[in-house]
C-alpha cells in the first residue's frame, strides 16, 4: 500500500487526463488518443528519465489505473513505454499543445499539433495524415524505421491507403521507401503527358515482395522449381497482398486474360486497372532471369489491349515484366526501343516472418491477456 501512496498524485494526474480525453468530443477518437498518448508519454519520460520515479513505478501505476478505471485498455506497462517512445521520437519535430496532467486544471479545447523543425520536409496535409493513423501503426513505424524521411513516407502511405498494422509491416519489410519509383522503364519516351509519366513511375516499384504464404501454398522446397503457372496461381490466391506491394490504385481484373486477336487467342498472365493512371496494366510473370524476348512479347500484348480492350476515355495500357532477376543496365538499354510504355521489376520471396518485423509484433503476453479479456467483443 505504501508504494501506491508514493505515486498517488501521479496516478491521479494520469487518471484525470484519461477521463478528460474520454469526455471531450471536439476531435476524432483516434486524434484524441494520439494527443493523450503523446501527453502521457511526455509525463512518463520526464519522470523516468530524470529519476523522479522508481524502477517499479510503471508497474504500480498501470495496475492502479486499471483498478480505478475498470475496462481501461492500452495502459499496460509495455504500452506506456510505447507512449514514452512516441513522445521522445516526435517531440524533436512536432509541437503539441498537450492535454494537462495537472488534476486541478482542464485542458484547453484548442489542442493542436504543429511542425516545429524547419528541416522537417513534409506537405501541408502531413499533420492530418499523422493524426489519422492508429497508435499501433505509429509504434510499428518507430520500431522498424529509423530516419525521419522514411517515417514520414510510411505515415503518408498508411494514411492514404488505410493500411492495417499487418499491411504496414509488410510494406516496410519490402523496403518500399527505397524501391518505389525506381523501376526500369521507358515512360518518359512513351507517355506524352509529363505529369502522367511521373505518376506512372511512382505507381511501380522495382522489387515486389511476395509473402511467405506463397512458399507454403506452393508446397515446394526450391522456388527455382516453380513454373510460371504455379506462381501465378499463388499470387492470385493472395491478390490483396500482391496489390498492396504493387502500389496505390490497382484493381485486379483477371489472370490468363484472353484476347481474341483476329482469330488467334492470346493470354495475359495478370491484368489490372489502375484508377490513378486510368489505364489497363498487363503483367507478364517469368520465374527466371530477364530475357530480351520478354519485352517484345509484352509490347505485343499492349498493342492488342489498346486495340481490342481499351475504352475511349482510357489512357494506353502499361506493361510490366516481373521476373526473378534482371541486369538493370541491359534492360534499360533495350526497353528504350519500344513504343509502348513498359517497365521491368524483380520479385523476392520471403521464406519466413523477418526478424525485423517479428521484433515489432506486440508482446505475446499482451495479446493473450487481450484475448482473455471479457471486453474482447468490443474490439
Amino acid at each position: 500500500m505504501s508504494k501506491i501512496f508514493k505515486y498517488n498524485n501521479d496516478i491521479k494526474a494520469i487518471k484525470n487526463a484519461i477521463l478528460i480525453s474520454q469526455y471531450q468530443s471536439i476531435l476524432s477518437i483516434n486524434e484524441r488518443q494520439l494527443y493523450l498518448n503523446f501527453s502521457v508519454g511526455k509525463f512518463i519520460s520526464d519522470n523516468t528519465r530524470k529519476g523522479f520515479w522508481g524502477t517499479d513505478a510503471l508497474s504500480i501505476i498501470s495496475e492502479q489505473l486499471q483498478k480505478e478505471l475498470p475496462g481501461l485498455r492500452g495502459f499496460k506497462i509495455s504500452n506506456m513505454k510505447n507512449m514514452r517512445q512516441f513522445y521522445e521520437e516526435w517531440s524533436q519535430y512536432l509541437n503539441l499543445k498537450r492535454i494537462s496532467l495537472e488534476s486541478e486544471n482542464s485542458p484547453d479545447a484548442s489542442v493542436e499539433i504543429t511542425i516545429k523543425n524547419c528541416n522537417f520536409n513534409v506537405d501541408d496535409n502531413f499533420i492530418r495524415k499523422f493524426l489519422s493513423i492508429s497508435f499501433s501503426n505509429h509504434c510499428l513505424i518507430i520500431r522498424m524505421v529509423k530516419t525521419i524521411e522514411e517515417r514520414t513516407y510510411y505515415i503518408n502511405r498508411s494514411a492514404m491507403d488505410h493500411l492495417s498494422y499487418r499491411q504496414l509491416g509488410k510494406l516496410i519489410e519490402s523496403d518500399d521507401f527505397h524501391h518505389r519509383g525506381k523501376i526500369i522503364n521507358n515512360f518518359e519516351l512513351t507517355i506524352k503527358d509529363g505529369a502522367t509519366a511521373s505518376k506512372a513511375l511512382e505507381a511501380f516499384t522495382d522489387q515486389i515482395l511476395l509473402p511467405a504464404v506463397v512458399i507454403e501454398e506452393l508446397n515446394c522446397r526450391d522456388i527455382s522449381d516453380v513454373d510460371e503457372k504455379v506462381l501465378e496461381n499463388a499470387i492470385v490466391h493472395n491478390i490483396k497482398n500482391f496489390i498492396l506491394t504493387m502500389g496505390k490504385g490497382f484493381s485486379f481484373i483477371s489472370n490468363q486474360f484472353r484476347i481474341d486477336a483476329f482469330g488467334e487467342d492470346e493470354f495475359i498472365d495478370l491484368l489490372f486497372f489502375n484508377r490513378d493512371l486510368n489505364c489497363l496494366v498487363a503483367i507478364e510473370l517469368k520465374t527466371g532471369k530477364f530475357n530480351s524476348k520478354y519485352l517484345g512479347q509484352l509490347s505485343g500484348y499492349l498493342s492488342l489491349l489498346n486495340k481490342f480492350e481499351k475504352r475511349q476515355h482510357e489512357n494506353p495500357a502499361i506493361g510490366l515484366v516481373l521476373c526473378k532477376e534482371a541486369n538493370k543496365t541491359v534492360v534499360d538499354l533495350l526497353i528504350q526501343d519500344y513504343k509502348n510504355p513498359m517497365g521491368v521489376s524483380t520479385y523476392k520471396i520471403t521464406e519466413e516472418v523477418p526478424e525485423k518485423l517479428r521484433n515489432a509484433l506486440p508482446d505475446i503476453n499482451d495479446l493473450r491477456q487481450l484475448l482473455e479479456s471479457p471486453d474482447i467483443t468490443k474490439i
